[in-house]
Order: C-alpha cells, then structure tokens, then sequence
C-alpha cells in the first residue's frame, strides 16, 4: 500500500502523531531528496522520541518519476511504501501525482494524509475575500511559456497563488510592477519558521522595499484578480438591445451558433 503523508513546512512541530506512527512502519520511502528525507527522520527520533527507522530509501523526483514506477510495481502491491515531498503536501508541485494516477489505473491501494500546505495557509493569511483562487505553483522561468502563464494570471478574475523562490522574486515583483501596477499583492515569507513574515501591498511598494535587501527563504506570492473583467454575453441579454434587428441578428447568431438568417426570422417573428 501507497501512502503519501505531508511533512512540515517549517515548524517541526507540525508533524502529526499519525505520520510518524506510519514513518515507523514504513518498509520503502520514496523521496523527493533522500537526503532530507533522512534528516527529518533523524530530528523526529531525537526531538519526539520516534522510534528509528528501518526501511529502505528511494529517490522519486520529476526526472525519474516514470522509470521509478516500473521498478517498484511489486513493492507497491506488497509492501507499506510512504512517498513524501521535501516540505509540505506531496503531488503539489512535485510529481506524486504520477503515483496516484498508477495505483488508481492498477488497482493498488493508496491513501493521503492530510497536512501542511503552504499556498492554502498563506492564502488564509491574505485576507483576500474571494472563495475561488487560481494555484499556479511554480511560473515557468523565461520564453514562451512564462509569457502565456504570467498572462494567465494578469487576467484570472480570481486571487492567484505563486510559489517563488529568492532569486527570482524581484523579476515577478518588476513584471507585475509595469503590467499590474495597482493590484494588491500578499507575500508570504518562510512560513511556519523563526523569520515568518507577511505583507500585503502593491507591486511597486513591495519592489522598492524589497530591492535593496538581501531575499532569503522560500516565498508564495498572492496576486489579486483582475477587477474589470467584462460581464458575459447572454442571448437574453442581446435579444433586450434597442438596436437595429440586422446587428442584433449576427450578434446572436455569434452567440447561438445559428445563422444569421435564422436569427433574423426569430427577431422578426418576435416582435410582431
């Protein structure tokens, strides 16, 4: 059985008794980096009293992913296997989601425990009233695809969450700067730890206060929707249009997928 647990994202205390009682029982950890994977197991034994560990170390990460799964099958079926992440939910930008999407094609059992999120508890933080937000993770660095997803964001009508790292949050700070300058923004600095911190303002303010400093740590950055988005178009709303019935009927027709013809007769009929 597969079960991906959540490790803290900061605060070791974080960590929940259920987590550690399957960390324990664990025969096979599949990790986004042994290595830290160790180093949190070591600090549960010596701060929480966790018993020691016994159980093999795989790596799993976004480059081995596929071939990973063709050599742990069996292990899968037959052992208890834990995936965690390096911080944080698993399958949230990192790839446990191709985990999951192979244990539900072949049957295998699978569970998810529920714990820390950085985008959810930074957008709690944010006080920004909307329901619905948009989760971008990680934008694409440069080309094409970071022009197409930042230009998704500008013009999402939702908050949207970020991850960022340090070196290149002044680049996105500068880029929503020029093209959101009066947005208000949240950023969420190295939650859970020692130097939390949160701010909300706007672009420019964050740019300037921001530029001369020395940024460390991890941060999520949450970008408020876009206020003018226009109202959709409704046929309803065409048919009430005191316009002349020619424009009302390719307007409809846009709208219907009829013919403008068509859409002509029934303007006609109507208003006779």
């Amino acid at each position: 059985m597969l079960t991906l647990i959540p490790t803290p994202i900061g605060n070791l205390e974080d960590i929940t008794l259920r987590a550690m009682r399957l960390f324990e029982e664990a025969e096979l950890f599949l990790c986004e980096d042994t290595r830290e994977t160790k180093h949190l197991l070591h600090l549960l034994h010596e701060r929480f009293g966790m018993q020691k560990v016994d159980a093999d170390f795989l790596s799993f990460h976004e480059h081995n992913g596929v071939q990973r799964i063709a050599e742990i099958t069996n292990e899968l079926k037959e052992k208890s296997v834990v995936y965690v992440s390096d911080a944080g939910m698993p399958a949230i930008s990192d790839p446990g989601q191709l985990l999951v999407e192979y244990c539900q094609k072949e049957g295998i059992a699978y569970d998810v425990l529920p714990g820390a999120n950085a985008a959810l508890t930074a957008y709690v933080a944010s006080g920004f009233a909307s329901v619905d937000f948009n989760f971008f993770g990680f934008l694409p660095h440069k080309g094409k695809q970071r022009k197409e997803q930042f230009a998704e964001v500008l013009n999402a009508t939702n908050p949207s969450i970020l991850y960022e790292a340090p070196h290149r949050l002044l680049k996105l700070l500068e880029e929503l700067t020029v093209f959101a300058p009066e947005r208000e923004i949240f950023l969420a600095k190295e939650l859970t730890k020692k130097f939390q911190t949160y701010f909300r303002t706007t672009p420019s303010e964050t740019f300037v206060r921001l530029k001369e400093e020395t940024i460390k740590g991890e941060w999520v950055v949450i970008i408020e929707g876009k206020k003018d988005a226009p109202k959709a178009l409704y046929a309803e709303d065409v048919v009430d249009l005191e316009i002349a019935p020619k424009i009302k009927a390719k307007l409809l027709s846009k709208l219907s997928g009829k013919s403008v013809k068509e859409c002509y007769e029934e303007i006609i009929l109507k208003e006779k």
